[in-house]
C-alpha cells in the first residue's frame, strides 16, 4: 500500500458490483444477471471510485471486468437511469454524463492493465467499458452494439468517439457509432476490436491465464507502458520520444530491471517485484 494516505479509508465493500482480489488479480463482476448486468447510477459511481482507489491498495496488479450470467453489460438500465434522467435538470444531466465519463477515464488512466472478459452482450455503456480496457477477450457468442443513436443520443458518449477510432480506425468507428448495429465476436476480431476470441466455455480460463501472466510479470514496466500509450496518442513524435527517454531512464534504475540481469547471469527466471 502507498505510504501517502490521508484521512480517507480504503473501501471495505463495494455495494453495486462484486469485487474480489486474489494473488494480485482484482476482479469486478457486474452482478445483475436478470437485467443483463445493466448499470445503475450507483454502479457507475462505484466503478469511477474503484479506479481511483485501486492504485493505492498495493495488492492489485491487474483488473478483470466480467459479467455474471449470460451478458457482460447491457449498458445503462432503461428504467433506473434513462427513465429517471427525464426528471433531471440540465445541470444534473451534465453531472451524470461527466460521472459516466469519469469512470471510463479512470480505467484508461489506471496504472494497472485492465482485461474485459466479454460474455454475451456488451451494449451501450458496456461497449465503452470494454473499449476502456487494455485487452478484450470475447467468448464466441459475445457481441458488441454501440446503441446510443438508437435511443436518440449522440453515438459519441463516455469517450467512445475518442477511443474507438484509435482501435479500429475512423471509418469503422463512424460506421459502428452512427448505425449502432450488432457486431458479432468474429467481426470484432477481424476489425481489431477484440484482442482474442475463444469458445464460450474457455473464456473464464483464458482471462484468468492472461491476468495471471500480467500479475506475475514486471508490474511497474506494464504500468509505465500503459501510461505512455495513453499519453502519447495526442503528442508529436519529438515529445513522445523525449517522454519515453525519461521513462526508460527511470526504469533502468528499477529493481525489476536489475533483477532481469541477475536472473540472466544466473540462468533462472526473473522474480519480478513490481519495483
Amino acid at each position: 500500500m502507498t505510504p501517502f494516505r490521508a484521512s480517507a479509508a480504503l473501501t471495505e465493500r463495494w455495494e453495486h458490483f462484486d469485487f474480489a482480489i486474489a494473488d494480485g488479480v482484482a476482479t469486478v463482476t457486474f452482478n445483475r444477471p436478470d437485467k443483463l448486468n445493466a448499470l445503475t447510477f450507483e454502479a457507475y459511481a462505484d466503478l469511477r471510485d474503484l479506479a481511483a482507489e485501486l492504485p493505492h491498495r498495493g495488492d492489485a496488479r491487474v483488473l478483470v471486468l466480467r459479467g455474471a450470467g449470460r451478458a457482460f453489460c447491457s449498458g445503462g438500465d432503461v428504467e433506473e437511469i434513462i427513465g429517471e434522467l427525464r426528471k433531471f435538470s440540465s445541470t444534473e444531466l451534465l453531472e451524470f454524463t461527466r460521472m459516466t465519463g469519469a469512470a471510463v477515464r479512470g480505467l484508461r488512466e489506471l496504472s494497472l492493465p485492465v482485461i474485459a472478459a466479454v460474455n454475451g452482450v456488451a451494449a451501450g455503456a458496456g461497449t465503452v467499458l470494454a473499449l476502456a480496457s487494455d485487452f478484450r477477450i470475447l467468448g464466441a457468442s459475445a457481441s458488441f452494439a454501440f446503441l446510443f443513436t438508437r435511443v436518440g443520443l449522440a453515438g459519441a458518449d463516455m469517450g467512445s468517439a475518442y477511443l474507438l477510432p484509435r482501435i479500429v480506425g475512423l471509418g469503422r468507428a463512424t460506421e459502428l457509432l452512427t448505425l449502432g448495429d450488432r457486431i458479432d465476436a468474429q467481426r470484432a476480431y477481424e476489425i481489431g476490436l477484440a484482442t482474442e476470441v475463444v469458445e464460450d466455455d474457455e473464456l473464464g480460463a483464458r482471462a484468468e491465464a492472461l491476468a495471471r501472466r500480467l500479475a506475475d510479470g514486471p508490474a511497474q514496466a506494464f504500468g509505465v507502458t500503459k501510461s505512455l500509450l495513453v499519453r502519447e496518442q495526442d503528442m508529436d513524435l519529438a515529445g513522445a520520444i523525449e517522454l519515453e527517454a525519461q521513462a526508460q531512464a527511470l526504469l533502468m534504475r528499477s529493481d525489476d530491471h536489475h533483477e532481469f540481469l541477475d536472473a540472466w547471469r544466473e540462468k533462472r527466471r526473473p522474480e519480478w517485484k513490481g519495483r
